[in-house]
């Protein structure tokens, strides 16, 4: 006997609609009925219980309500880790501007002022679910960079508390010079990828106790480009950042770097602070094949090597967060225990 083809899953959007006038729920299920999965509160409790069990992509919250008022609501709703992401549009008769000023302050992304206007209720859900699209498919390119960084760890000798000191390094000079903190913070997860190039080195080569010789460095000189490579050409953001990175991280100012031998200005900005917070690291931990050098032998190295192998505007603002520097290495130090890169970043 045949059977019925299995039917297709209601993929649109669930919004929640609380108000506790059922005819301006009436009013938004016309508006928004046809586009999205539609829930229904008509008191603050009741809201919250439905957004626990089932978060929904965004909700649409009035203020005046009984008992539990609609600042009261986003607040918990906020206050919740299933919930704090969901974004909250307040729908209110209250006009005046220090209503709105505490919608925002209570987490609230919008405020519509009834009575609403369907072209604009439309067109700011759509606004506001978009972004949450934009900053999903972020966190998803996100932990493409941290599972990538840990693969790189697995290959490699080096601990992951080295790409965590070093990228936490990068972060600090980053703000130092002036940077965003948004820009900071991407360099902050694109520098745990400078070596995952190494994927592509041969054993032999990348764990080979002793020096290299010749051959064998030109093997290893190779993992900047099959970092790059592995990364992939995008765009902007984080995994832009990444590949620009993994490229360029062992250019040197003077231009005898690799594997471009790009000099100066040409090395791109994050590859030069990562050049500085990779080396500053390796140089203060231990290896098979060195001691761990002191804070003020490795920063007078870094010192000696201005305009040679670093940027000369960089080296003195680096040198100029010891203390923070320190901190750092105390707080990744590698007697702790080892832990996830998603996890300190």
């Amino acid at each position: 006997m045949p059977t019925s083809p299995p039917s297709h899953e209601d993929r649109r959007p669930r919004l929640l609609l609380v108000d506790d006038e059922p005819t301006n729920l009436h009013v938004l299920r016309q508006i928004l009925g046809d586009d999205y999965r539609l829930q229904f509160a008509t008191d603050g409790t009741r809201a919250l219980q439905l957004a626990q069990h089932q978060p929904p992509d965004l909700i649409l919250l009035d203020i005046m309500m009984p008992q539990l008022n609609g600042y009261d609501v986003c607040r918990q709703l906020k206050a919740r880790p299933e919930t704090r992401g969901t974004p909250v549009i307040f729908v209110s008769a209250l006009s005046e501007m220090g209503d709105e000023a505490e919608g925002f302050e209570a987490g609230g992304v919008d405020y519509i002022v009834k009575p609403v206007r369907a072209p604009v209720v439309r067109a700011r859900i759509r606004t506001h679910l978009s972004l949450v699209r934009a900053e999903a498919l972020r966190q998803s390119r996100l932990q493409i960079v941290q599972c990538l960084g840990r693969a790189a760890e697995y290959k490699d000798n080096e601990t992951g508390m080295h790409v965590l000191r070093m990228s936490h390094f990068a972060q600090a000079l980053a703000l130092a010079i002036g940077c965003s903190k948004e820009w900071a913070d991407e360099l902050l997860h694109a520098a745990p990828m400078h070596d995952v190039g190494k994927i592509g080195v041969p054993d032999a080569v990348l764990l080979k106790p002793g020096p290299l010789n010749d051959s064998e460095w030109q093997i290893m000189r190779q993992h900047p480009a099959i970092g790059a490579e592995i990364i992939g050409a995008h765009e902007d953001g984080v995994l832009q950042l990444a590949r620009t990175i993994a490229l360029a991280h062992h250019e040197k100012w003077d231009g005898s770097g690799y594997p471009l031998g790009l000099r100066g200005t040409a090395i791109p900005l994050a590859a030069r602070m990562v050049a500085i917070a990779d080396v500053f690291d390796a140089l203060t931990s231990v290896r098979p094949y060195k001691r761990a050098w002191s804070v003020d032998e490795a920063l007078a190295h870094i010192a000696a090597q201005s305009g040679r192998h670093f940027d000369p505007d960089l080296v003195p603002v680096f040198l100029g967060l010891r203390h923070e520097l320190e901190a750092i290495r105390q707080r990744w130090s590698d007697e702790m225990p080892e832990l996830a890169i998603e996890d300190c970043l």
